[in-house]
């Protein structure tokens, strides 16, 4: 049993974080940005530290003044982004702790939560949440206001406490305590029920000190001021917060990417000097910039190749000769439109999931990109693992960070233990009891520790057939997400998608636990995708008795259909949805896919959605693909209904 192990980190100040906003404040005059909000149209705006603070202060007040107490739970159900931001110190400054589901989850993930977490106030986006929480309005005594975004914004927030003074929020910060709780991650469990993963304001920080103390070097030597990154649209949740502490910690200026927007669009336009970006966004980048080599023809196509062939030579030797440097500047062109592709000022990338081909992190590292893979948890709030600048080592996440030790256990499953680790599962001792072994943390990945004390995660533990896993003690659903070099390469290939599953993950971190989508699935989405009437779908089948599949409708498709079938115009897309005549229709097109496959192959049943998912719902990445791991868990009970019965070939 290896095991590795960094030194005890003490505990940064500030020690909780709602005083973040403050210290950020009076740093430099409170003048430095700290943030760039996007803004409509094209262009983001520079955020100054004292207006953020301003900004955050005035939610706190509202949150105060309609009735949130220090502890009180704050439901926050918004896409990532500087809103989201902005609430969740807004709820940390009154004192309070954040609720935190996904923003597409479905109505029945997040009445469970609601009766789960009990919160004292609620902040939703779309009307459908809002009516879900109004219709629970009875049951929880405690809940006293709901505000949606869409309508009131963050002025309806803000509204009830405009007269309050702020002396009322400092005191509040100075009131909580590191081991309080800050965050509550939930998540659906194969058992159709909710789990929430308690994160204190000494997890979140202590893994937020960690990882700017490894990114040290790199920071320093962009020099004060000069470090800026964009969270994309994976980065929310616990994966978004830890990353959002580190970089408020470290002085790094924070960007926030458009919904409604191509990310990689958005990278060239920002600039990043530190990009967080996960392995199929860096593969897809590299794969682009090789297709586009093919305009120049065959002499292009090979002039690209040896230029990739020399920079994967030249980052494995990790130095340069004279004829390597001459033969460098020879090939500068192909290494020039790759840092372009990320943003042209690109020092270094932090990959969370980690996967990425080794070639590959050859490649952007003798490109000048070094490209740093890492591991983290949403138990952890963020990285444990990170390479380390300058001797990073492809294959691997890295050795771990200071305060966190790792040790492999005997059956290969990689444990963490640390000041970072959360403190349990809300109103759920028995799942923490089996989460938590003797202080260490079992995270479900299975790995090795090599010589060097750097972490090599091989994939998820695979679930145990059902008769065993009933009297079998789980392991926690979450890793963070980095995924085998190998799941990942045949995920990216066959879909174009980033590695899903059902655990939860976190970093900077997508969550995601690392199942890759089955070649043969993707066949099957593929046909089904060609049917005019369906827009979306998803194939499940990992750890799955057998296929089934979500289905999203074209609404554009909708209206011809609504008319050839009689239906009156005023009928809602609901009710379309789950007509008889609807549910046929799909059902000969899964009918048509599943006669030129193997039985084991065949969709067994399926659920038809009335919405199609949307960047805006947090489901679909402006670049079109699907947020795979966001969609399972905001359908987790829909997906869960499909196996809860014999499968017929339909299930609505």
């Amino acid at each position: 049993m290896r095991q590795s192990r960094s030194p005890v980190s003490p505990l940064p100040s500030p020690g909780v974080l709602g005083e973040l906003v403050y210290s950020s404040s009076r740093s430099a005059d409170g003048e430095r940005t700290a943030f760039h909000r996007p803004v409509a149209g094209d262009g983001w705006r520079d955020v100054g530290a004292t207006e953020f603070l301003s900004a955050v202060t005035r939610l706190a007040r509202g949150l105060i003044a309609a009735g949130v107490g220090r502890g009180d739970r704050v439901l926050v159900a918004a896409a990532a982004g500087y809103e989201q931001t902005l609430v969740t110190f807004g709820v940390w400054a009154a004192g309070g702790v954040v609720v935190w589901v996904p923003p597409g989850c479905s109505p029945g993930l997040l009445r469970r939560v609601l009766r789960d977490s009990r919160p004292a106030a609620a902040v939703v986006r779309s009307r459908e949440h809002a009516r879900v929480v109004a219709s629970l309005q009875h049951e929880l005594v405690d809940l006293g206001r709901t505000w949606q975004l869409d309508e009131a914004g963050l002025e309806g927030i803000a509204k009830p406490g405009a007269y309050m003074d702020a002396s009322a929020v400092r005191f509040r910060v100075e009131e909580c305590r590191p081991d309080d709780a800050a965050v509550i991650c939930y998540t659906a469990t194969p058992q159709r029920r909710v789990r929430g993963a308690v994160l204190t304001h000494r997890n979140l920080l202590v893994s937020g000190r960690a990882l700017v103390g490894r990114l040290e070097p790199v920071l320093a030597d962009m020099g004060e001021g000069r470090a800026v990154t964009l969270l994309g649209p994976g980065a929310d949740g616990v994966a978004g917060y830890g990353v959002l502490v580190a970089c408020m910690l470290g002085g790094v200026r924070v960007g926030f990417a458009r919904e409604d927007a191509d990310f990689a669009h958005q990278v060239r336009e920002f600039s990043p000097t530190l990009l967080v970006a996960d392995a199929p966004f860096l593969t897809r980048t590299y794969e682009l910039e090789r297709t586009r080599s093919k305009e120049g023809g065959w002499d292009g196509v090979q002039a690209f190749k040896a230029a990739t062939q020399l920079a994967v030579e030249i980052d494995k030797k990790g130095r340069r000769g004279a004829w390597q440097r001459v033969s460098r500047a020879l090939y500068e062109w192909a290494y020039t439109r790759v840092k372009d592709a990320l943003g042209g000022g690109v020092r270094v990338v932090v990959c969370p999931q980690g996967g990425l081909e080794p070639r590959l992190t050859h490649f952007y590292g003798g490109a000048g990109v070094p490209v740093l893979e890492g591991f983290g948890l949403v138990q952890t709030g963020g990285f444990v693992t990170l390479n380390v600048p300058g001797a990073h080592r492809p294959g691997t996440v890295g050795p771990a960070l200071d305060g966190v030790e790792l040790r492999v256990s005997d059956s290969g499953e990689v444990m963490v233990r640390g000041v970072c680790v959360f403190a349990g599962y809300h109103n759920a001792a028995r799942d923490t009891d089996r989460a938590l072994r003797d202080g260490w943390l079992a995270t479900g990945w299975l790995g090795e520790v090599d010589g060097e004390g750097r972490l090599v995660v091989r994939g998820p533990r695979r679930a145990r057939p059902a008769a065993a896993a009933r009297s079998a003690e789980p392991s926690p659903e979450l890793p963070v997400a980095p995924t085998s070099a190998a799941v990942v390469a045949a995920a990216s290939a066959a879909a174009d998608v980033p590695a899903a599953a059902g655990a939860v993950v976190t970093g900077a971190v997508v969550d995601s636990g690392g199942e890759g989508v089955l070649p043969d699935f993707v066949a099957l989405e593929t046909r089904l995708l060609s049917h005019p009437l369906i827009s979306q779908v998803i194939v499940l089948s990992e750890n799955r008795p057998y296929a089934t599949a979500l289905i999203t409708l074209k609404r554009d498709q909708l209206e011809y259909w609504r008319l050839v079938n009689g239906h009156p115009l005023s009928t809602p897309l609901e009710q379309i949805a789950f007509a008889p005549e609807m549910g046929a229709e799909i059902r000969r097109a899964v009918e048509e896919v599943n006669s030129s496959v193997s039985p084991e192959s065949m969709i067994r049943a399926f659920h038809v959605l009335p919405e199609e998912f949307s960047p805006s719902s947090g489901l679909l990445l402006p670049s079109g693909r699907l947020r795979r791991d966001a969609v399972l868990r905001a359908f987790a009970e829909e997906i869960e209904s499909l196996y809860a019965v014999p499968p017929t070939g339909e299930r609505r």
